[in-house]
């Protein structure tokens, strides 16, 4: 009886501290963790949520239902971590010498909420309770603190968010962005443009996967979304840069390249797959005849545009094949609004209901 009583106190043990972990790795480590406790609530709960979306007639009511995924998640975990440090001290409070599971959970209740109703037995079992105690507001405390460093990274992705509408208009779309800038700034304003939005992909590249539950953080406004900006970003760049007659913008590159690291690597918390060795040449969901479509509305407008359409083709291809998988993708799981080049290609009915059945 004594070795069980011993081998059930290190079960429990086992089981509060990795529970302890899980919280450290989701609120206080600053990189990237892929937290198998968090991953269990966010999916278990969308499960329920999907239950509610299958009666959603339009988008609307799909964004509405979703705006509420991700706060109640966050607050779904702190009560995960308490029922299992209860679970877990139960078995150690029985193994200490508690007479039945029963007066062990109420022990542990009465520990882990700081109730008190239930006196310490034996200096050991103080010992215990005093952990436990502490414990019990560490785990709530860790999730109050960190909200408002969550919501001042939301704050600032959904600055310049807010801020595309003016300049690419809503939906946001590369091509309106383009004939915008041409008729009202010049293109050479696009250079600020570039470096803002760079700095917006590094920073949501950290937040995005050490705070992952900002992912699904909707925007204020229902034809907002962070993935359909960037995809307008990331496709205006590449048109500049491939079709567009106007000097070379190395920050335009550079834009580029920081797009699609931050989508890539937030697909990879996701588990989501794509060719991290892309070439160009590789398909896109891009066709050439929507391509020349773009290249002809621009040039309607007066925009310059490289003579050799066919190159311009293949330089806008090898952009694009560099982050058109992870883009449509994390326009699917997030159940982005529509938005051209981006969450009106095929993948977006099937990502969000493979992520849920991933383990």
């Amino acid at each position: 009886m004594e070795i069980v009583r011993l081998a059930v106190f290190f079960a429990g043990a086992g089981l509060v501290a990795a529970t302890v972990f899980s919280a450290v790795q989701t609120f206080v480590l600053p990189r990237s963790a892929n937290v198998l406790l968090t991953r269990i609530v966010f999916r278990s709960l969308f499960r329920v949520f999907s239950l509610r979306l299958r009666k959603a007639r339009t988008y609307e009511e799909r964004d509405r239902i979703m705006a509420l995924y991700a706060p109640i998640g966050l607050l779904t975990l702190p009560p995960a971590w308490l029922g299992l440090v209860l679970i877990g001290y139960t078995g150690m409070y029985w193994a200490a010498g508690v007479e039945s599971l029963y007066e062990a959970l109420r022990t542990s209740g009465s520990s882990l909420l700081t109730l008190g109703f239930v006196p310490p037995l034996s200096p050991a079992s103080t010992i215990l309770e005093f952990s436990e105690a502490a414990l019990g507001m560490i785990l709530v405390a860790l999730l109050i603190a960190y909200l408002p460093t969550i919501y001042s990274a939301f704050s600032r992705r959904e600055t310049l968010v807010s801020m595309l509408e003016v300049r690419a208009g809503a939906p946001p779309s590369a091509i309106e962005m383009i004939k915008r800038y041409h008729r009202l700034h010049g293109l050479n304003g696009l250079h600020d443009v570039w470096v803002a939005w760079e700095t917006w992909f590094s920073e949501i590249e950290e937040s995005h996967t050490s705070l992952a539950a900002l992912v699904f953080f909707r925007s204020p406004q229902p034809d907002h979304s962070w993935v359909t900006a960037a995809g307008a970003i990331l496709d205006a760049a590449s048109l500049t840069r491939s079709a567009v007659d106007v000097p070379r913008d190395v920050q335009a590159d550079l834009c580029i390249r920081a797009g699609y690291l931050a989508l890539r690597r937030i697909a990879d918390y996701f588990r989501i797959s794509h060719n991290p060795d892309a070439k160009p040449g590789d398909p896109i969901s891009i066709s050439r005849q929507e391509f020349d479509a773009a290249c002809d509305e621009l040039a309607e407008q007066g925009v310059p545009l490289i003579v050799d359409r066919d190159q311009a083709w293949r330089d806008f291809a090898g952009w694009r094949v560099n982050y058109d998988t992870v883009l449509l993708a994390l326009a699917g799981i997030t159940m982005a609004p529509y938005a051209p080049w981006s969450s009106d290609r095929s993948i977006l009915p099937t990502a969000a209901a493979r992520l849920a059945r991933r383990p």
